[in-house]
């Protein structure tokens, strides 16, 4: 491309020889204008329609041998087969003008397999080479605190300590309090207004700002003027780590409080009860969780299958026997999750099935029920053993971790636990108060 020296640059540079050496003053160039250059690169998007192939999109680009060949470059990193709707193909050209005698010329094609994972395929003479790129990321540490007005979902969504962050990423932090607390709290209907949280949350973060993947390092949740502690220990480092409460101990018990996430209760455990179809007074032994029909329903607890089918008004159900004598049973279920059979091992946490309305059931809902010893106990009273806590050959390391990381939440203000703090000692109140204002 040919450069040109516009005629105010000339003036100068010839101002500039001719100046003497013992020029006491320097001479002013004035305003210079910006020089813009094209991008080297034109970029055309496409998407993969529904059951469309890569070689589709690009039919109209290549001719059969060359996207024969960039296939063959695509399947070292990635299968086409596997590539989904709305996959984005980008091609790249040599910008018009760039280069006269490549005009229009195709150099290369990414597709992006995810967020965080793309094939950038590069024309090398007669050929395409093929590299898998991985989206690079930053970590920071988000610190945010909050009072509950109306729930915990609205307090965290709305928090303007999270202005910065996407939307989605903040359905994964409220995601993850639930997670943790599960245990201890049953964040549909224990928390009330005027409780408060405070969180450090460790992120890694797109160039566009979204969030590849989230930890809490540590957690507080006081619920009315009792606080509950979380803190995240990792000691092999390989992201299998646990949360433990300040005194080492795991917040994990041996099942969940509740085997739906975010569900409100719509009947409880009561021994007696006027059943709405039947008609009639009679005891239920559950609790009973008002769901959309095919809302994942969770196993509590480990344990093994022991029923898995129509099991009378409770319709579809599952039963799972878990040690120490317990056994809980789902029932209503509108289907059950692939491999939950009879025999088969489930883990806490994991789908068994989806809610649903089969048997004595006015609507879609999800029935609970515990049994331990082969009576029925309230699942929402019943003391539950807790986790292992931290190891002790591990407890130097663990200390260690724990006081940084209550640091982080120690740096946001707790007005929470001030407003409890001393509720028939004003003096005192009045001390923490203040000290929150620091």
């Amino acid at each position: 491309m040919e450069m040109k020296i516009r005629p105010a640059y000339a003036l100068v540079a010839a101002g500039l020889i001719g100046l003497p050496a013992c020029a006491d003053r320097t001479p002013e160039v004035g305003d210079v204008e910006g020089v813009y250059a094209l991008p080297a690169e034109a970029l055309e998007v496409r998407e993969l329609g529904r059951g469309g192939t890569l070689g589709q999109v690009l039919e109209a680009t290549l001719d059969y041998n060359d996207q024969q060949a960039l296939l063959m470059a695509f399947r070292e990193q990635a299968s086409p087969r596997r590539l989904r709707e709305g996959t984005e193909v980008t091609l790249r050209y040599l910008q018009a003008g760039s280069v006269p005698a490549n005009q229009g010329v195709l150099r290369g094609i990414d597709v992006a397999l995810s967020r965080d994972e793309t094939v950038r395929l590069t024309r090398v003479g007669g050929a395409w080479d093929s590299e898998l790129v991985t989206t690079p990321v930053y970590t920071d540490t988000v610190m945010v605190a909050g009072e509950v007005a109306t729930s915990l979902w609205e307090s965290v969504i709305s928090n303007a300590g999270l202005e910065g962050a996407h939307y989605q990423d903040r359905v994964v932090l409220v995601d993850l309090l639930d997670r943790i607390f599960q245990w201890q709290l049953d964040f549909s209907r224990q928390v009330q207004r005027g409780d408060y949280f405070r969180v450090a949350f460790e992120r890694e973060v797109r160039p566009d700002g979204s969030m590849k993947r989230g930890t809490i390092l540590a957690a507080e949740f006081v619920n009315v003027g009792r606080p509950f502690h979380a803190v995240w220990f990792d000691p092999n480092g390989d992201g299998d780590g646990s949360y433990f409460d300040l005194d080492g101990k795991s917040v994990r018990r041996a099942f969940l409080l509740k085997p739906l996430e975010f569900r409100r209760i719509s009947s409880r455990y009561t021994s007696g009860r006027f059943h709405p179809i039947l008609k009639r007074w009679r005891a239920h032994r559950g609790v009973d969780y008002a769901a959309d029909r095919g809302t994942p329903v969770m196993a509590t607890s480990d344990g093994v299958v022991i029923q898995r089918g129509p099991n009378g008004g409770l319709g579809n159900a599952v039963e799972i026997r878990h040690p120490n004598g317990f056994i809980t049973r789902y029932g209503h279920l509108n289907g059950f999750r692939s491999g939950v059979s009879v025999g088969s091992r489930v883990k806490q946490g994991e789908v068994i099935g989806y809610v649903g309305s089969t048997g004595l059931a006015t609507g879609p809902h999800l029935h609970y029920e515990m049994l331990r010893s082969g009576r029925h106990v309230d699942p929402l009273s019943v003391d539950l053993p807790a986790g292992d806590p931290v190891p002790e050959d591990n407890w130097g390391r663990w200390t260690s971790e724990l006081s940084p990381r209550l640091a982080l939440l120690e740096r946001l203000p707790p007005p929470g636990l001030a407003r409890f703090a001393g509720v028939d000692q004003p003096e005192e109140r009045s001390t923490a108060a203040e000290g929150s204002d620091r």
